[in-house]
């Protein structure tokens, strides 16, 4: 549809790198308080769009030396200002060609409803759209073996919003490949040991199959590796996209030729630095990929 290539165009032109698009019916089957169609009953597509998290970004984080950059430009300032204007205005876009659109923030669907039913038959405000699931229902990638939403272009560098919106736009295929290997090996990259490997399940969404390791997210909560609170609710599950594992799981994933953004040089040339409670050790405890 020539729309929907004008669309995306439009939306690269103000730096969005990846965007998704899954027709409503690829939602069938959810419950009333994660449905988009509970928020915008005329919804037709739900449109995932993302920015990069610049590997450079973590670099800081990657030495022990400086947290604040990633803080900015890989979490705070990376949604809340330059995600959030490349989603109102594609938003924008949409409505000035006569669609209604509903740009939404990435809120944790651990907060749970925080009010009652307007009226019998709808679920309790706030209703929450899991955005890992929306994202693959979009054909954007997949949700890897650490419970991190991955892509081909960027591996587990990225960061969402959706649109919610009436017009009707041409489907993004669900990504049939695979991108992360599964590895029981990926559990050795937490020095706290949140990640069991012992204990996976397969998440389906959209037909594609997903295993996955258990996650001992409050230990998570716990680790001083590089991850963060979740800051828009308490409840939420901690930020870990800088912690060690994570950023042992990037490397590891663009040393396997996995990630289309390529660099000269590898990302980790040093062994990690690791803290296993209020201890700093230097170069042990992590594969360094």
């Amino acid at each position: 549809m020539e729309f929907t290539k004008q669309f995306k165009e439009y939306a690269a032109s103000i730096g969005c790198d990846l965007v998704g698009i899954a027709p409503i019916e690829r939602f069938a089957g959810l419950a009333p308080e994660r449905h988009p169609a509970s928020i915008f009953p005329e919804v037709k597509s739900v449109i995932v769009v993302g920015k990069r998290i610049p590997r450079g970004a973590l670099r800081g984080v990657e030495e022990g030396t400086q947290f604040n950059t990633y803080n900015c430009y890989g979490y705070a300032w990376l949604e809340d200002r330059f995600l959030s204007m490349i989603t109102v205005k594609t938003a924008e876009f949409l409505e000035n060609n006569k669609w209604e659109a509903i740009p939404m923030i990435n809120l944790p669907v651990e907060m749970g409803p925080m009010g009652v039913p307007v009226q019998p038959g709808n679920p309790a405000p706030n209703v929450l759209i899991d955005f890992d699931d929306a994202a693959v229902r979009a054909g954007l990638g997949e949700i890897g073996y650490l419970r991190a939403f991955v892509t081909p272009q960027f591996g587990a560098r990225q960061r969402f919003y959706i649109i919610l919106t009436d017009a009707v736009l041409d489907p993004t295929p669900v990504l049939k490949e695979d991108l992360c290997e599964r590895s029981k090996k990926f559990a050795e990259y937490c020095p706290l040991g949140a990640i069991d490997a012992s204990n996976e399940e397969t998440i389906e969404i959209a037909g594609k199959k997903m295993k996955v390791a258990a996650i001992d997210f409050k230990k998570c909560a716990q680790c001083k590796n590089g991850a963060m609170p979740n800051r828009r609710h308490p409840s939420g599950k901690p930020d870990r996209l800088a912690a060690l594992c994570m950023r042992t799981y990037m490397a590891h994933l663009e040393k396997a030729g996995r990630v289309e953004n390529k660099f000269v040089n590898q990302f980790r040339t040093r062994p990690p630095w690791v803290v296993q409670g209020e201890r700093e050790i230097i170069g042990e405890g992590s594969d360094i990929e």
